[in-house]
């Protein structure tokens, strides 16, 4: 009798499960059509982003090989590309060797590069602060105190890992100014910051004590 109670219950469990998709056929069908074309939309993304980004590596290594072999002309044009690209890794790179290598002397376009990188809106938040901090220092020596501060404000005003070299270059800015206070007050920041680069604190000590008697 168990037996039979059981069987029967099984398939009134099994109808009402084939009644259920029998009901909501279309609906089952739309969903499965949905969760199918996203995974395949992720998985093609995924292979296209990968590939790009061998394409750009390619890219980035055949501007070498130009400019090793003379060609700068050459190597300019495919860095910019690559800077437009707006990628995290080979982006910065591109400029860095731009910049390294003197291949562009007009600093306006060299900000407008920095900018492009920089505007990049998923660009990951310390990779921006180090382009940011990038941009300052290779405008220090040819801007005023407050233009070198606007720039390096993002920085300033945030918990970021470069704070402390924002603030050692600002302070290094005022000391080439002979704007010995101010300096001061810049190195006295980085020894009482938290997350102060270790290397950066210790430097800001030796000028103290050695500079400012502090």
């Amino acid at each position: 009798m168990d037996e039979e109670i059981t069987i029967i219950n099984t398939n009134t469990r099994n109808e009402k499960v084939l009644k259920f998709f029998l009901d909501n056929k279309k609906k089952i069908i739309i969903i499965i059509s949905i969760i199918f074309f996203c995974l395949v939309g992720y998985y093609s993304f995924d292979v296209i982003k990968k590939r790009n980004k061998i394409k750009l590596a390619n890219q980035f290594n055949l501007s070498i090989i130009a400019f090793k072999a003379g060609e700068e002309k050459k190597t300019i044009n495919e860095l910019r590309n690559i800077i437009n690209k707006q990628d995290a890794a080979y982006s910065p790179l591109a400029l860095y060797f731009l910049i390294d290598n003197n291949l562009i002397e007009n600093k306006e376009e060299i900000n407008n590069l920095f900018n492009v990188i920089i505007n990049k809106n998923n660009l990951e938040k310390e990779i921006k602060n180090l382009m940011i901090y990038k941009k300052a220092l290779y405008n220090s020596d040819s801007i005023d105190e407050n233009d070198l501060i606007k720039i390096l404000n993002p920085i300033i005003n945030s918990d970021s890992i470069w704070k402390s070299h924002a603030l050692f270059l600002i302070a290094e800015y005022f000391v080439t100014k002979n704007e010995n206070q101010k300096a001061k007050e810049f190195f006295k920041q980085i020894l009482v910051l938290p997350n102060s680069n270790k290397d950066i604190k210790l430097e800001s000590k030796k000028r103290l004590n050695r500079d400012f008697g502090e």
